[in-house]
């Protein structure tokens, strides 16, 4: 009776037992990819060319593996510092946004694993951050940023576009310069600010004299104008003053000399008696 009994509670171990690795294997049976994200199908240590796609798939198991690759935009950020083309040291604190190329998640993975972030980008943006940085003097750093965030992105783009990877943007987040070149640099834009103070009251002075000579040529013309009005009063008052009353003589067609007043009342008189 104990024997049937032992055996009947070995049965139920087995199914027990059974029922465990089947749920084992059907749970290893299957696999699920992400959104935005590849499966990487590993078979006994061999990367495989197959890639699957986002959603539920069979796999065998305990001989397949899939790894999933991530296919979504990343970010990268680095602090470091460089030397400008005229040897200035640079600070500066990079961004980067980049992602895998899904066709290339399988050979990413083969060369270089899952941690390619600090493996690849992160001493690529260092080496493209250093390289753009010596090509441009402190100032064109300053003057010429989206130059220069450019050349950093095609830098990196050559040195990580072989492992299937894609620079989408860069961002300068920021440039430090030395505390003696922030002042010459402000000092040179002091002098620039002063000479163009200079200019325009150059420029300001030359039009007041400008106005002051307009304003005095017509003050001028108004003073001799006047002084003509004066001059030609004076000139008939000493007239009437010197004038003694008796008019003229003028000389006649004939020769003759005629005394105006006698004309003058000569007419005076036919004119009375006409009336």
């Amino acid at each position: 009776m104990e024997e049937k009994k032992n055996k009947g509670v070995g049965k139920i171990v087995a199914v027990v037992i059974a029922l465990f690795a089947l749920a084992i294997i059907a749970i290893n049976s299957f696999t699920i990819v992400p959104s935005g994200h590849t499966g990487v199908v590993v078979r006994l240590g061999a990367v495989q060319d197959t890639l699957l796609e986002e959603g539920v798939h069979f796999k065998i198991p305990f001989i397949t593996k899939i790894v999933v690759q991530d296919n979504r935009t990343q970010i990268a950020e680095i602090e470091g510092s460089a030397a400008s083309k005229d040897l200035q040291t640079v600070s500066n604190k990079i961004a980067v946004n980049f992602k895998v190329n899904k066709e290339a998640s399988g050979t990413l993975y083969k060369n270089v694993g899952l941690d390619y972030k600090t493996t690849i980008v992160i001493p690529a943006i260092q080496e493209a951050v250093k390289s753009a940085t010596a090509q441009y003097t402190a100032e064109e750093l300053i003057t010429k940023r989206t130059s220069v965030s450019q050349s950093m992105k095609d830098e990196l783009t050559a040195k990580v576009q072989a492992y299937g990877i894609s620079i989408e943007n860069l961002n300068i987040v920021n440039f430090d310069f030395t505390k003696e070149f922030n002042e010459a640099i402000e000092s040179k834009q002091t002098a620039q600010q002063l000479a163009l103070k200079a200019q325009e009251d150059l420029k300001r002075i030359k039009i007041e004299a400008e106005q002051a000579i307009v304003k005095a040529e017509g003050e001028a013309k108004a003073l001799a104008a006047k002084s003509k009005t004066v001059n030609d009063n004076i000139l008939q008052l000493e007239f009437i003053n010197k004038w003694d009353g008796k008019m003229p003589y003028v000389v006649g067609g004939d020769g003759t000399l005629i005394n105006l007043s006698d004309l003058i009342t000569s007419n005076t008189k036919t004119t009375t008696s006409q009336k």
